[in-house]
């Protein structure tokens, strides 16, 4: 049996240095960061409801979450 599987360390390291040009690429991270923030939404306001606090509390901090998350990593 062969180990013909390509890690990801190998994977990063093939990256087109200019990948952030490609379109395709573009919009891959749009939508998903769209479908990632329309799923948020609902989760964030059933969960502070369910704490028992203001909606709008849970949407700021699901937010802040998000921001943070994405700046530092996941």
């Amino acid at each position: 049996m062969s180990s013909a599987a390509v890690t990801p360390a190998a994977r990063l390291r093939g990256l087109q240095p200019d990948w952030l040009n490609n379109p395709k690429v573009w919009r891959t991270e749009v939508l998903a960061g769209l479908v990632v923030a329309l799923a948020l939404i609902p989760e964030a306001i059933s969960f502070s409801i369910i704490a028992g606090v203001d909606p709008a509390v849970g949407l700021f901090a699901s937010f802040t979450m998000a921001v943070v998350i994405s700046i530092v990593g996941g």
